[in-house]
């Protein structure tokens, strides 16, 4: 990084929350607030006139939203925006609908649904800024999008050979994840022969709500992980935030372990969880899909995954936000293919 600091612009209506996010940001010596704004439409003059290397983005505004505001960046100077997300059912919508739009990730914010601490909010605003800094990150365009899906292609029920499969999918992501996983979801037909298991980082509530968007915008039946839920086919089960999910066996059934624990790998849930679990329950059985996101969990789940036998899937460079996990994965040689994001449902059909 050097001696250059990382600027950042807080965008907030609460003169409070500015107030607080500033001086959060500026009790690290390597970042600097270059300025603030009030408004989207103000957070548009001062990203042109300031050029700061990365947004703080408020959603409920007045004159012009996080939303518009996001869209307007995005479209005519781009810069890594991360929202800060108050989780209501509105709310938690708003912010689903803002990584689609090319946010690269999002910060709780306190509210009477969802109590987080400043010294929490600390934690999470300054690792994401330095992150996202030092992360080669891609600020995809809604046209380049558009453009990329027509690449790929959803996958029909007549292609799918096997009405019935002991396979196992496990799929794992971070920043830029909930955008990507939305479409590998989409690409899945509905009479699909096995079970769907995620980790996503995201905290505690939004991963409820991240369940019930995936689950009324795909042909699966998609719902959070809960104890001992049973794995079913043509079914999504998406781990909880704050709680680890791993597949254990309970007889001739294959069931959800959903727990609290340490972070591993720097997180909970943690992907490496889930691998480690699918490759000791699923060996062979296993097709495991990591995808974008910051840092390396996961990619050492995913090496004993291949090592046991099972189908492994990294998402390319070009589709990602952030190639991290998913490269430190191709690097280690667990990988047996690397795809576009738009390709993976019919790569994890294909081996079903």
């Amino acid at each position: 990084m050097g001696d250059r600091k990382i600027k950042v612009l807080v965008v907030d209506d609460s003169a409070l929350f500015r107030k607080v996010v500033t001086d959060i940001l500026t009790s690290d010596p390597l970042i600097e607030v270059v300025g603030t704004a009030n408004n989207g439409k103000s957070a548009l003059f001062k990203n042109d006139k300031l050029n700061p290397d990365i947004i703080t983005m408020d959603i409920e505004m007045p004159i012009m939203d996080g939303l518009e505001s996001l869209k307007n960046i995005i479209r005519t100077n781009p810069k890594p925006v991360i929202m800060m997300s108050v989780l209501t059912q509105h709310g938690a919508e708003a912010t689903f609908k803002a990584l689609e739009y090319g946010a690269v990730d999002f910060i709780p914010k306190p509210s009477s649904d969802f109590i987080i601490s400043v010294d929490d909010i600390a934690e999470l605003l300054i690792t994401k800024v330095k992150s996202v800094y030092q992360s080669k990150v891609r600020i995809p365009s809604m046209g380049d999008r558009d453009d990329e899906r027509e690449k790929g292609s959803e996958v029909s029920a007549e292609e799918i050979a096997v009405t019935e499969s002991s396979r196992v999918i496990g799929i794992g992501t971070s920043t830029g994840g909930p955008s990507a996983l939305m479409t590998v979801f989409k690409g899945f037909p509905r009479e699909l022969p096995s079970p769907v298991l995620v980790v996503q980082h995201m905290p505690e509530g939004f991963t409820s709500a991240f369940a019930e968007r995936l689950n009324s915008n795909c042909s699966l039946n998609v719902k959070e992980g809960a104890d001992g839920d049973i794995l079913y086919p043509g079914w999504g089960y998406v781990a909880p935030g704050n709680c680890h999910m791993a597949v254990e066996e309970r007889g001739t059934k294959k069931q959800l372990r959903v727990y609290k624990g340490d972070k591993v790998s720097g997180h909970m849930p943690s992907i490496d969880v889930l691998f480690n679990s699918i490759a000791e329950y699923c060996g062979q059985d296993a097709i495991a899909v990591i995808m974008t996101g910051m840092g390396r969990d996961g990619a050492k789940g995913i090496f004993e995954i291949k090592k046991r036998g099972g189908y492994t899937i990294a998402q390319n460079e070009e589709t990602s936000v952030v190639y991290g996990m998913n490269r430190v994965a191709v690097e280690m040689g667990a990988v047996s293919t690397v795809s576009s994001l738009y390709d993976i449902p019919r790569r994890i059909v294909e081996h079903l």
